[in-house]
C-alpha cells in the first residue's frame, strides 16, 4: 500500500481511451468558491442532464422493487382461509374492538384456500429478507469493481422474473413460495447498495440529500402505488385476484429493464451522450481540496479490519437497524392490523395503509432540500446534520407508533399518528443514508451493503417474532406490545448513533492502493 504521488497517472477501467476523463483544471478554466473543497462551476449541461435520468430511472427502479416486495402484505390477507385459523377465545370483550361501521369501500372479506397461522404467515412474510441480506456486501462490492449499471438493472430483472412465478409458486406448496421470495430477496439485495456506489461517482455533495432522498423515495412511491392498487386486484375475480398483483408488477420490472440498459452508465466518464459541461461540472465537484481527483479504482480491495472496526459506521449500523424494525412492523403487519383489529376491509386496509408512505415520501424531499440549503448557508455541519435528521426520522415516528397503541380502535387517530407522526421518518435521507460516502465514497457500495444487510435483517426477524407475540390473541393488548417494541428499538438506535456518528473521511478511505 503506498500512497500516490501528485503528479502520477489517473485512469478508469471502460473508459473512452479518446476523452481525458479528468482533464487537469485551472484556475482561469474556474475560479468560482471552494465548498467543502470542490470548485462549483456555473454551467453544469443541457437539460435533459445524465444525472436527473440516472435519477428518474434509479426513482422507477426502486419504485417497481418495493411494490414487488410490499405487495405480498396485501396479498396475504386473501390469500389465508382466516375462519378455518383455530383463535384464542379467552380474551375479554374490553381487549377487542368492536365491529364497526367504519369501513370505507364495500369489499366483502376475503377467505383464500391458504391455511396459514400467524406464525406461518410470518415465515412466508420474511422469506423475502432471508435472500436480501445475503447479496447487500457482495452486491456493493461487485458495483464498485464492475459498476453499477449492470448490477443494479439485473437486480430488479431477478427480482421482477421470481415475483412473476410467486402465484404459481404458491399454488404448488409452502417450501416453493419460501424458495421463491428468498431468490427474489437475493435479486432485490444488490440494488441499494449497487445505487449507493453509482451517486458516489455521479452525485456532486451538496447535490446527494436531496439527489438521494428523490431516488430512494421510489421505495416510499412504488409502496404507496402498491398497497391500494394490489388491494383492488385481490378483490377482484378474475384468475382469483390477487395473482394478478405479482402478474402486474413482475411484467413493469422487465418492461423497465430495457429502458435502464439503453439510458444508464456506470459513470460520467463512459457516458456516450452527457454534455462536456456536465461531465466537467460533476468531476470537479467530486475534485479534493489538494487537486487529488475521486478516482475509483477498480483492483482497489477493501481494509477489511480497518472497515470492521470503525465506530462511525457501527454507528450506522445501529440506527438502521432500529428504523428498519420499526419500518417492517408497518410494512409487513399493518394490513393484518388493520384487517383484524380496525376491521378494514381489504380495499380500504390498503388505502390507508398506504398513506404513512406518502406522507413520508413528500417530507422526505422536503428535509432533503432543507437539509442542503442548511449546509450550503453553513449552519450546521455535516455531521450535525446527519444527527439532527436521524434523531428527527427514529425519534418522531416512534412516538406515533406509541400513539397507536393508545388510541386502540380509534381507527382515525390512528391514522393520523401513522400518517402524521409517520412522516417523518422521510429524515432518514439527509440523516444516515448519505453517511457511507462522507465516511468513505471508494467503498460507499460495500459499507452500504453492510449496514443495510443488518438492518433488514430485521425483515425477517420482526415478522416472525411478531408473529409470535400475537399468534392465537390477536388483542389490543398484544398488538401494543407489537408496538412499543418498534418504539424502544428505534429511539435507542439512534440514541447510539448520535453518540458516534461522523461526517470525516477515514484514513484509510485516503490511502491508495499499490496499481497491481
Amino acid at each position: 500500500m503506498i500512497s500516490e504521488c501528485e503528479d502520477s497517472p489517473r485512469f478508469s477501467i471502460n473508459a473512452d481511451p479518446t476523452v481525458d476523463p479528468y482533464p487537469e483544471i485551472t484556475d482561469e478554466e474556474d475560479d468560482s468558491p471552494l465548498i467543502y473543497g470542490a470548485p462549483q462551476p456555473a454551467a453544469d449541461g443541457k437539460f435533459p442532464k445524465a444525472r436527473h435520468i440516472l435519477g428518474f430511472m434509479g426513482f422507477l427502479g426502486f419504485a417497481n422493487v418495493y411494490a414487488m416486495r410490499v405487495n405480498l402484505s396485501v396479498a396475504i390477507v386473501a390469500m389465508v382461509n382466516h375462519t378455518a385459523i383455530p383463535t384464542d377465545d379467552n380474551s375479554t370483550l374490553d381487549d377487542v374492538c368492536p365491529m364497526p361501521g367504519n369501513s370505507t369501500d364495500d369489499t366483502p372479506a376475503l377467505n383464500g384456500e391458504f391455511v396459514w397461522d400467524e406464525t406461518t404467515q410470518g415465515i412466508v412474510l420474511g422469506a423475502f429478507f432471508y435472500g436480501y441480506v445475503l447479496t447487500q456486501v457482495p452486491g456493493g462490492r461487485l458495483a464498485e469493481q464492475i459498476g453499477g449499471k449492470m448490477v443494479y438493472g439485473i437486480g430488479v430483472l431477478i427480482t421482477a422474473i421470481f415475483t412473476f412465478l410467486t402465484p404459481i409458486a404458491a399454488y404448488w406448496s409452502l417450501p416453493a413460495l419460501v424458495i421463491v421470495r428468498v431468490l427474489e430477496g437475493m435479486g432485490e439485495g444488490v440494488t441499494f447498495p449497487s445505487m449507493h456506489a453509482m451517486l458516489a461517482k455521479w452525485i456532486p455533495p451538496l447535490e446527494r440529500s436531496k439527489f438521494a432522498a428523490i431516488v430512494y423515495a421510489g421505495a416510499n412511491f412504488g409502496t404507496i402505488i402498491s398497497l391500494p392498487l394490489s388491494g383492488w386486484l385481490c378483490s377482484l375475480d378474475f384468475l382469483d385476484g390477487w395473482p394478478l398483483a405479482f402478474y402486474l408488477f413482475g411484467a413493469l420490472g422487465i418492461v423497465w429493464f430495457v429502458f435502464w440498459i439503453y439510458l444508464v452508465f456506470n459513470s460520467p466518464a463512459q457516458h456516450p451522450r452527457i454534455t462536456q459541461e456536465e461531465r466537467l461540472y460533476i468531476q470537479r465537484s467530486l475534485q479534493r481540496k489538494d487537486d487529488e481527483l475521486l478516482d475509483f479504482r477498480e483492483d482497489d480491495s477493501p481494509p477489511w479490519r480497518e472497515i470492521f472496526t470503525c465506530l462511525p459506521l457501527w454507528a450506522i449500523l445501529v440506527t438502521q437497524c432500529g428504523q428498519a424494525w420499526a419500518f417492517y412492523t408497518l410494512l409487513t403487519e399493518l394490513p393484518t392490523y388493520m384487517d383484524n383489529i380496525l376491521h378494514f376491509g381489504i380495499g380500504a386496509n390498503a388505502t390507508l395503509s398506504s398513506l404513512q408512505y406518502l406522507t413520508a415520501w413528500i417530507f422526505g424531499i422536503f428535509s432533503s432540500t432543507m437539509a442542503d440549503w442548511i449546509l450550503a448557508k453553513g449552519w450546521l455541519s455535516q455531521k450535525n446534520s446527519y444527527k439532527v435528521w436521524n434523531s428527527v426520522a427514529s425519534i418522531i415516528p416512534s412516538i406515533g407508533l406509541v400513539g397507536v397503541a393508545w388510541v386502540g380502535c380509534d381507527w382515525k387517530l390512528a391514522m393520523l399518528m401513522l400518517a402524521g407522526f409517520g412522516a417523518f421518518q422521510g429524515a432518514v435521507y439527509p440523516g444516515n443514508q448519505m453517511n457511507h460516502i462522507a465516511l468513505s465514497p471508494r467503498f460507499a457500495g460495500t459499507m452500504y451493503g453492510m449496514t443495510n444487510a443488518a438492518g433488514n435483517t430485521c425483515g425477517f426477524l420482526a415478522p416472525y417474532i411478531i408473529g409470535s407475540i400475537i399468534k392465537g390473541s390477536e388483542t389490543l393488548s398484544t398488538w401494543r406490545l407489537v408496538f412499543y417494541l418498534a418504539a424502544i428499538i428505534n429511539v435507542s438506535g439512534n440514541f447510539f448513533y448520535v453518540l458516534f456518528a461522523s461526517a470525516d473521511e477515514q484514513p484509510w478511505s485516503k490511502q491508495r492502493s499499490q496499481v497491481r
